[in-house]
């Protein structure tokens, strides 16, 4: 889930940047430090969107750099359990299919891929379902369900599942949703044969009934 979350830090501004303006010095200083990192309680963070305050610079015994009390704002990405997620597929491995979803990359295991058998085929680079007859490859939407978390520094892993209903490639999704339409369609069929049959017998009846 994306998020703009606000930070109090003591932002390091080197000496080689003492010739910008303050604010500028500031917000470049926070772009080498926090931009791309991978943190266990933020999450990814992709970008400083503001800086709200800047308090007084000060410099520490041993050190050359100007140290400012900082409030800014970023905007992270945080995975969260059962969150939905939409992404491409990178690469079929297999022990599964590797998913890239906003700036992360998360993988399903085979065994999650979908609700049947499924099978590798290393020629074709895909993963098949024995009786769905299903196929997972690269380039493929999949819609999944993120199961398990794992953010450490410069590192992080994260699950997926696509066995829930709703989930799987695109594909999938809409052949699903035509044959559930279409088992609607006959079932509303039968029970018009149905009401047909009872309206013909009941004025078979009636009919029979006026004879006597």
């Amino acid at each position: 889930m994306y998020k703009m979350l606000e930070i109090d830090d003591k932002i390091r501004v080197p000496p080689v940047k003492f010739g910008l303006p303050l604010e500028e010095a500031v917000i470049d200083s926070l772009k080498d430090k926090w931009e791309g990192v991978v943190d266990k309680r933020l999450g990814v963070i992709l970008s400083v969107i503001s800086v709200d305050s800047i308090g007084e610079g000060r410099i520490l015994p041993g050190d050359g750099a100007l140290h400012y009390p900082t409030l800014f704002k970023l905007l992270v990405y945080q995975p969260e359990l059962h969150e939905v997620v939409k992404g491409e597929v990178i690469d079929i491995t297999e022990f599964g299919a590797f998913i890239r979803f906003g700036p992360l990359d998360g993988m399903i295991h085979v065994s999650q891929v979908m609700n049947d058998f499924v099978s590798y085929d290393g020629k074709n680079a895909m993963l098949l379902g024995r009786d769905s007859k299903r196929k997972l490859q690269e380039g493929d939407v999949v819609i999944a369900r993120v199961v398990s978390v794992s953010m450490e520094k410069e590192q992080y892993k994260i699950g997926l599942t696509a066995r829930q209903a709703g989930l799987g490639a695109l594909e999938w999704i809409e052949d699903e949703k035509k044959r559930s339409a279409k088992r609607a369609s006959a079932s509303d069929k039968k029970d018009e044969k149905k009401e047909v049959k009872k309206e013909s017998k009941g004025g078979k009846e009636k009919h029979k009934g006026g004879k006597k």
